[in-house]
């Protein structure tokens, strides 16, 4: 009796932890989603995007070679290949790609990488029918493109608001993966914000999720649960090409803005504010008396710029822009590239460890500025660096005002990670505009304590950390 009590409590004990490891949804006999009417609803309005490409031209030289080499081998009786001339032109067809119909009218988004380069571009609509595209306008920035068909009475789709989404969310992907037109894949928003090392795509802050996207979903919608359009499927991480359950989205907002720019411009205009940012390290915030590593470090302040003219500072920390807040630097640009230029924007930084609020004219996006490298040497023994001058031409062509070029490193300033052919700009906040600068700052530098040091490289401003032993 006693050994059946036990296994009665041991079933109930088991049956309760089985209850408690299931989802709320389905303790309460919640069912998972049913896609079946969102997608009879939607799917007349995804679209087939494929496109021709021409063909590289064959090189002159290439052909050239090819025929000394035959005449070496062959001599007299060399063959006589046909080969396409230097000024044919080949086409072939690229990949195709997904998109979907944002008005009765004939207007549809896909991927600016969808339609690139494309000499022509076919659309197919889900009844079948077969168009030529025209590209309204393309934005390689946001992978944007605004595509118009010949046609009317269109069923177009409804767009969302991808600022209301949340993590853990179902949402919904159709379009054409290798090329399987109206494909359906399902699954849920696992990170909003998204920063990617790729190219191009500071301006997107991207929604990942884990439903299986793979080559021709690219320009494809990504829907939420009440039909809605809120992103574009854009990027997959893979290492073999397929699907892992890492896909980013472009965010439906970001698309409203560059697709109307589009519309009526066929050119996008995106916000600038003329600084260099990175984000804000432990060691960097302990440096720059912030409780917590957050915001933008504003390393660099380029002449002229909208920002220079608003009063900022290499060293300050951005830490909200227009309303939003910035958490790391990669928040900036996407919030900065959402406002048209000539807007005015309240700004909130951290400088010196205290909060001040700025007031900023919103410039157009210009281009990056170009770093190089360049040469009488001064040796500060107490930071191990042998460093020279700057002259002015070299500075110009670098982008900068001031600053050291570092030519040998040892001690601490090895220990930081500093390198021959860097360019200190400033130390501890000191601007450093000659060799002898950098030996009155590091003889006033405390030890023991994580100091900022500003240093060009790469084509790039960053902020380094030093300290100094006693």
């Amino acid at each position: 009796m006693l050994n059946k009590f036990i296994k009665i409590k041991s079933i109930k004990a088991i049956s309760l932890m089985l209850a408690l490891s299931l989802p709320t949804g389905l303790l309460m006999g919640q069912a998972l989603p049913d896609f079946t009417v969102l997608v009879e609803k939607n799917a007349p309005s995804i679209v087939n995007v494929s496109t021709t490409l021409a063909a590289p031209e064959a090189r002159t030289e290439d052909r050239a070679n090819l025929d000394e080499l035959l005449r070496r081998f062959y001599g007299d009786k060399a063959p006589q290949l046909d080969l396409p001339q230097p000024n044919e032109e080949q086409e072939s067809p690229s990949a195709t790609g997904s998109g979907f119909i944002i008005s009765a009218d004939g207007y549809i988004v896909t991927n600016h990488h969808v339609v690139d380069t494309a000499t022509s571009i076919t659309v197919t609509l889900n009844d079948q029918r077969e168009f030529t595209a025209t590209v309204v306008g393309s934005d390689e920035r946001s992978d944007l493109a605004l595509l118009k068909i010949d046609a009317t009475d269109l069923p177009a789709v409804k767009l969302g608001d991808s600022s209301k989404l949340k993590v853990g969310e179902w949402v919904l992907a159709i379009g054409s993966p290798f090329g399987l037109q109206y494909s359906v894949t399902a699954g849920i928003i696992s990170y909003m914000g998204r920063s990617l090392p790729t190219e191009g795509s500071n301006y997107v802050s991207f929604i990942q999720t884990d439903v299986a996207i793979n080559p021709g979903n690219s320009g494809g919608p990504l829907f939420n649960l009440a039909g809605e359009v809120i992103g574009i499927n854009s990027q997959i991480f893979s290492n073999s090409g397929g699907s892992i359950g890492l896909s980013f989205a472009i965010p439906v907002d970001v698309a409203k803005n560059v697709v109307a720019q589009l519309r009526e411009n066929g050119s996008v205009s995106r916000g600038w504010m003329g600084v260099g940012i990175e984000d804000v390290s432990q060691e960097l915030a302990q440096a720059f008396n912030l409780e917590t590593p957050h915001g933008a470090l504003v390393n660099r302040i380029l002449d002229g710029g909208p920002a220079q003219a608003a009063g900022f500072q290499a060293g300050d920390i951005i830490v909200e822009f227009n309303g939003q807040a910035i958490r790391t630097s990669a928040d900036l640009p996407y919030y900065v590239g959402l406002v048209m230029p000539g807007t005015k924007v309240p700004v909130k930084i951290v400088r010196e460890g205290q909060s001040q609020a700025l007031d900023m004219k919103v410039g157009s996006l210009g281009e990056a500025t170009t770093l190089a490298a360049a040469f009488p040497a001064l040796t500060s023994n107490r930071l191990g660096l042998v460093v020279a001058e700057i002259d002015q031409k070299t500075m110009q062509a670098l982008g900068i005002e001031h600053g050291v070029l570092v030519q040998e490193v040892e001690g601490a300033a090895a220990a930081a990670q500093i390198k021959p052919g860097d360019i200190i700009v400033a130390l501890n906040n000191v601007d450093i505009t000659s060799p002898a600068d950098i030996e009155r700052v590091s003889a006033l530098l405390p030890v023991n304590r994580v100091l900022p040091v500003l240093i060009a490289r790469n084509e790039q401003l960053s902020y380094f950390t030093i300290t100094l032993p006693e």
